[in-house]
């Protein structure tokens, strides 16, 4: 008898395993490859654009097509990376007429929602924090897709868009010239070309 009720018993908490209620959401997480990713912004500078890119940076994405609730990204950039080709302008924005990397290191972002997805774009919602000021920001996102490179790894592709205003963050330098134009626009274009290996697979929520 007992060894019938035992039995009866263990049948019973694995048909409660197997038919009750599904598991957490699974999201594929990606890190970004700095070789294939591109973080660039510009901003007026008088009477025509300047460009820039910020080199160094780390960051994941979790993706899973068709689930946006799963998606998620987060990025830290490294100030001192800032790159427009001209040392003498970057050492100025390095600096505290802009960002002065020794007292504000990085820019950061992490995401906290995603709406209006679709299987090609979504609008992602998250905090960008720029010279120790956080702002909530939404980015334009574009999926391009998964798919395997030649070596088996699986790879994701994305492109992110924004425009901030600048002085909302604090980077208030400018300077008047001549004709009682500023030098430097208020607006910075962003745009992230963002290409991320898939590195593990974790719980979402």
């Amino acid at each position: 008898m007992w060894y019938w009720m035992t039995r009866w018993m263990c049948m019973v908490v694995v048909a409660a395993a197997v038919g009750g209620p599904a598991g957490p959401a699974w999201a594929a997480t990606y890190a970004l490859d700095a070789d294939h990713t591109t973080v660039a912004f510009k901003i007026r500078h008088l009477v025509a654009y300047v460009r820039g890119t910020f080199n160094q940076f780390e960051g994941t994405i979790d993706y899973e097509p068709g689930r946006p609730e799963t998606w998620k990204a987060r990025a830290v950039i490294q100030a001192a990376s800032i790159d427009t080709r001209v040392p003498e302008r970057d050492t100025h924005l390095r600096g505290a007429d802009f960002f002065d990397v020794d007292t504000h290191p990085t820019l950061t972002f992490t995401s906290t929602t995603v709406t209006g997805a679709t299987a090609t774009a979504a609008t992602l919602h998250g905090d960008l924090t720029i010279h120790g000021v956080t702002k909530p920001t939404t980015l334009a996102l574009t999926i391009h897709g998964v798919g395997k490179d030649p070596w088996g790894n699986v790879r994701a592709g994305f492109t992110a868009t924004t425009t901030i205003h600048r002085k909302e963050f604090g980077l208030t330098w400018n300077k008047a010239v001549e004709a009682g134009q500023l030098l430097v626009g208020d607006d910075v274009e962003i745009t992230i070309e963002a290409e991320g290996l898939l590195k593990a697979t974790q719980e979402g929520t």
